[in-house]
C-alpha cells in the first residue's frame, strides 16, 4: 500500500512539472532541475482539494524520493527537506465502550463455523490489540495456548509477543476444532489461522466486512473499523490503570507519541488521580 501510494505521489508531482515547464527548455522534469519553490508550488495547488495529512505524505513522498536520488548521486541536495511540513491536526482515534465491545462479541451467533471464526476473529483482535493486518497474516502455530502468547508480525517485519486472554483462546479452539469436524482441516503450525470460504487465507478487506455485519448485528449505529477494535483495546488498557509504556510494547508502536493519542480519552481518569495524588493542587 505504501509503495503504491508513493508512487502515484510522485506520478502526480510528475505531471504537474511536466504540464508547466520552466519557460526556456520546455518541461524541467528533470531531477536537477527541481528547486525547493517547484515544491512549494506543487503543495499550494494540492490544498485546493487535499487534507493536511494527505499533503503532509506527498511531502514525505518527494523527501523519500529525493533522498534516494542523493545517495546515488543523482541530484546534489535534496530540495524537498527545505520545504516545511504543513501543520496537521492530530484525529481523535474512534472507540468502542467496554459495553458496546462485550455487545458485539457475544452478539455473533456461534452456532455454525462462519460465526464461530468471526466470534474468534475479534476475540483475538480485540484480546490482543493487534492490526487487521496482523490478525489476517496469523498461522495456528502462532498462538500458545499454554503459554497465552501470541507471536505476531507486524510493521517493517518487526515480531512481538502479545498475551491473549482466556477466551480468545477458547475461541480459536472451538473454532478449528469445528473446521477440522466439517472440512477435515488439521491444524497445521504453518497453515493460515482463520480461513475464507474457500479454505484460503482471509483477507483484511472481508475481516472488515465481517466486522461491519457484527456491528449492525449489535445494534450500533455508527460505522466501526477493524482499527477501531485496536483503538478499544488501548483504550480500555490505560482506563484499567495500565502503563502507557506497557501499551505501547502491546501496540507494537515505535514511538510513545503514537501511542499517547490514546491517552485524551482517559481524561477524566487522568484528572481523578490528579486531584487526589498533588499536594498543591
Amino acid at each position: 500500500h505504501t509503495c503504491r501510494a508513493y508512487r502515484t505521489d510522485l506520478e502526480e508531482f510528475a505531471g504537474m512539472i511536466a504540464e508547466e515547464g520552466n519557460g526556456r527548455d520546455g518541461p524541467h522534469s528533470a531531477p536537477v532541475a527541481i528547486d525547493a519553490l517547484t515544491i512549494r508550488k506543487y503543495l499550494a495547488q494540492l490544498h485546493e482539494k487535499n487534507r493536511k495529512s494527505t499533503i503532509s505524505r506527498k511531502l514525505s513522498s518527494l523527501r523519500s524520493f529525493f533522498r534516494f536520488l542523493v545517495k546515488r548521486g543523482v541530484v546534489g541536495e535534496n530540495p524537498a527537506e527545505a520545504v516545511h511540513r504543513p501543520k496537521c491536526e492530530k484525529p481523535i482515534p474512534g472507540y468502542l465502550t467496554v459495553d458496546d465491545m462485550f455487545r458485539v462479541l457475544d452478539t455473533i451467533p456461534v452456532d455454525t463455523l462462519p460465526g464461530l471464526r468471526n466470534r474468534a476473529l475479534f476475540e483475538t483482535m480485540y484480546s490482543c490489540g493487534i492490526r487487521v493486518s496482523e490478525l489476517a497474516g496469523l498461522n495456528v502455530g502462532d498462538i500458545d495456548a499454554e503459554s497465552g502468547e501470541v507471536r505476531v508480525l507486524g510493521k517493517g517485519n518487526r515480531e512481538r509477543i502479545v498475551p491473549i486472554g482466556r477466551r480468545a483462546v477458547l475461541a480459536v479452539e472451538e473454532y478449528r476444532r469445528r473446521l477440522e469436524a466439517e472440512k477435515g482441516i488439521p491444524c497445521e503450525r504453518g497453515a493460515p489461522l482463520f480461513l475464507n470460504r474457500n479454505d484460503g487465507r482471509l483477507s483484511t478487506r472481508s475481516i472488515a466486512r465481517i466486522l461491519d455485519q457484527a456491528v449492525r448485528r449489535a445494534g450500533i449505529a455508527v460505522p466501526v473499523s477493524p482499527h477501531a477494535l485496536r483503538h478499544s483495546f488501548a483504550t480500555h488498557m490505560l482506563d484499567a490503570g495500565a502503563d502507557l509504556r506497557v501499551v505501547q510494547e502491546l501496540l507494537g508502536h515505535r514511538s510513545l507519541s503514537t501511542t499517547q493519542r490514546y491517552t485524551h480519552v482517559s481524561i477524566d481518569r487522568l484528572m481523578e488521580a490528579y486531584d487526589k495524588a498533588h499536594p498543591r493542587k
